[in-house]
């Protein structure tokens, strides 16, 4: 996900503060910008973002949630570095939500949009060196020598000339007393010992053993368990419900009856499921009784015609198009899709009678579902605690609150802790959906083949628009243009332009945002221009990057790595796709087998990656390899229907994922750079699909303008 915010624009004077924890520890924390730290008043609680304790432990607060992207590895290792530490003497704790501490520089806590590592890389560096100078400073202070005779090494701080050495635990009282440092002594890159070595993640441990606390997983004392049926059709009601035959059900306890759905409580989930196959339920459909696929689609086709928001304007691409009887024109759409998290929705809400509640979940925003929750409970924020936990998958769903309002709304008619948990039918068929995006893309060629001018017109749902409002410019959804507005190509006049058409579907972000929509688009257009002048794809795109020297080394090293132009057998193919978003570069090359029956199986995928300064490499490698996968599912399998109002899709028997079997060989190329950090969750779900299409395209001629691949399509003439 863009957002207006440069990840460095930061200064340190507006964020350090150094402060007693209790029991004599040490505190550093930070709230990056002068807004920020004013909206946050005199921070009283310190917390943020660590805590060095008398007994020597460090105790570091996550400003942002761990949902599989391996943050609580990668930023301690930016604090373990600075400070001198071990990884293995750093404690992680999920932080309380708290936009105001938490919430920097944005106003709004949450983990998402390929930002983690691009807003924390200085200030967590900047927070460890803060409190190593503090520690050092104490040290030297009671020894009464110069604090740079003295060094920090492994949790110590040594007087190099007498070898005097004590421990941070003994120092941090007297540390707490001092000021934050004026001038911050940060490493040289090639003095890091930790940054851009391969690191074991610290979660992996609980994760295997299953001590790992995910929000599922949440048991309090005397707790019911809540399943729910919704109503199945697009912004129905509930009408009415006959219960008679699930009250005498053994084990339930409660029927809830909400405005569009119905939850059965019970004393497990499997009583509760039963309870909730026993009820006859009427529903009001409502308008959308009717509403099909195609509907969304023409809807989003048409709204290509109504004027948009400019996103970028070189030149006039539009008078270069209209004059050029010979231009190319192409329509694309990209499907809805449906998150899939692992991890279903769910939420444990016990309602206390002190008027307090308290919240167990997984959410990527806890600071907005804790408030969203109370609103529900009519209590005030600060009389409800959210407990959150490990995510079995975000993906962008869990940005948002609709589950935890839900089991709010629940519990409130309960009287015991009632945990709700959606089945997996339930998290497809009401999952808030990638909706359907319209692209109209067009170009003119000069002599040489090169382009003169391109136009590329977005129409679709604007996730932005309520999520974060203020973040549209002029109007405009920057994450709906992403990946178009930066196309890093030489061309003279280029025209990105979006038209919002939000329909009637519930939608939400969706791993890869924008880029992953943009990118399958234009670099699948990329290689039908190369293709109508008859030139290699490979050597087309380098044609026209001589001002973009990272794009066209990801080009070259990902083509040189797959062995690009070596023969394939029959009815193989191999793709190329560059993509160039949240200050990643990366390119992706797809080798594809396509049977004479029109199944594709996917060979390999080589990815070379340049993400500036890399924190963890095994983490880089990870995210690449499970972002290919995630893009791979929606490239061969996802989609989702809708028919009569319904998602026709309901678990993964028709919304299949990618199986191990499945799973092509990846190889991830990291392109080395000195360069500020980018952000590394999303790029290789973004960058996968147009190479998938362009090697479908090299093992069969057919263009593949709308996913999912379809075997018919595809099929040996």
């Amino acid at each position: 996900m863009n957002t207006p915010y440069a990840p460095g624009a930061v200064s340190r004077r507006s964020f350090l503060k150094v402060a007693a924890a209790a029991g004599g520890g040490l505190m550093v924390g930070f709230w990056p910008g002068q807004g920020m730290a004013a909206a946050a008043g005199a921070p009283a609680d310190l917390n943020a973002f660590i805590a060095i304790g008398a007994d020597d432990r460090i105790v570091l607060t996550m400003p942002k949630v761990e949902m599989g992207q391996g943050t609580y590895t990668s930023v301690p290792m930016l604090i373990a570095e600075e400070l001198e530490v071990d990884m293995s003497q750093i404690e992680v704790r999920h932080a309380p939500p708290d936009a105001k501490v938490y919430g920097a520089p944005f106003g709004d806590q949450f983990t998402g949009g390929s930002l983690t590592i691009r807003l924390l890389y200085e200030p967590m560096r900047q927070t460890g060196a803060a409190a190593r100078m503090v520690l050092v400073q104490a040290a030297a202070d009671g020894w009464q020598v110069a604090p740079d005779s003295c060094r920090a090494e492994r949790g110590e701080v040594v007087h190099t000339a007498s070898g005097r050495r004590v421990k941070y635990g003994q120092l941090v009282a007297a540390a707490a007393k001092l000021p934050a440092p004026e001038k911050i002594a940060l490493k040289q890159p090639k003095d890091f010992k930790l940054v851009g070595q391969p690191a074991k993640r610290l979660d992996a441990k609980g994760k295997t053993d299953g001590s790992a606390m995910f929000g599922i997983d949440a048991q309090v004392k005397g707790m019911k368990v809540a399943v729910v049926a919704a109503s199945p059709v697009i912004g129905g009601k509930l009408k009415s419900v006959n219960d008679a035959k699930a009250r005498k059900l053994r084990g339930v306890r409660q029927i809830v009856k909400l405005d569009n759905a119905v939850a059965v409580v019970a004393d497990n989930y499997w009583y509760a499921k039963q309870g909730l196959a026993a009820l006859d339920i009427k529903w009001d459909e409502g308008q959308y009784a009717k509403l099909g696929t195609d509907d969304v689609r023409k809807l989003m086709v048409a709204a290509l015609q109504k004027p948009g928001h400019i996103a970028r304007n070189d030149g006039d691409a539009l008078k270069a198009l209209a004059a050029d009887g010979q231009r190319i024109e192409a329509l694309y759409v990209n499907p809805m899709l449906a998150h899939a998290t692992m991890e279903p929705m769910n939420c444990t809400v016990h309602v206390k009678g002190d008027g307090t509640a308290e919240i167990w979940t997984g959410s990527q925003v806890p600071a907005r579902a804790r408030d969203d929750a109370a609103k529900v409970l009519g209590l005030a924020p600060e009389k409800v605690t959210l407990h959150n936990h490990y995510i079995g998958g975000g993906f962008g769903r869990r940005l948002y609150t609709d589950y935890v309002v839900q089991a709010a709304a629940v519990a409130r008619q309960v009287k015991s802790p009632v945990k709700l948990v959606w089945s997996r039918e339930e998290d497809i068929q009401h999952c808030l959906l990638r909706g359907m995006y319209a692209h109209s893309v067009s170009a003119s060629l000069g002599k040489d083949g090169k382009p003169l001018a391109f136009s590329h017109k977005i129409a679709g749902p604007s996730n932005l628009a309520s999520f974060a409002p203020g973040w549209l410019k002029d109007g405009l959804d920057i994450d709906n243009v992403e990946g178009s507005d930066v196309f890093s190509y030489d061309i003279p006049n280029m025209r990105s332009e979006y038209t919002q058409e939000d329909g009637p579907v519930p939608t939400a972000f969706w791993r890869g945002v924008g880029p992953t929509r943009n990118m399958t688009v234009l670099e699948s257009f990329m290689d039908e221009l190369a293709l109508k002048v008859g030139q290699d794809p490979l050597v087309y795109r380098l044609s026209l990057l001589d001002k973009q020297p990272r794009a066209a080394q990801v080009l070259k090293v990902a083509a040189e790595r797959a062995g690009w132009g070596t023969p394939l057998p029959p009815r193989s193919g191999r793709g190329i796709a560059l993509m160039r978003s949240w200050g990643t570069y990366l390119a992706q090359v797809v080798d594809v087998a396509v049977s004479d029956d029109g199944e594709v199986t996917v060979k390999r995928v080589v990815c070379a990656v340049d993400c500036g300064q890399v924190v963890n490499p095994d983490t880089v490698a990870a995210q690449i390899q499970s972002g290919i996968n995630f893009g791979l599912t929606a490239g061969l399998f996802g989609v989702i229907t809708l028919k009569d109002g319904r998602v026709e899709q309901s678990n993964f028997h028709d919304y299949p994922i990618l199986r191990m079997s499945q799973a092509p060989r990846i190889d991830v190329v990291l392109v080395p750079s000195s360069e500020a950090p980018g952000g590394i969750g999303e790029p290789g779900t973004a960058g996968v699909g147009a190479a998938l299409t362009n090697a479908v395209f090299a093992a069969t001629g057919v263009r593949v303008r709308e996913l999912p691949l379809r075997a018919e399509m595809l099929k040996k003439a």
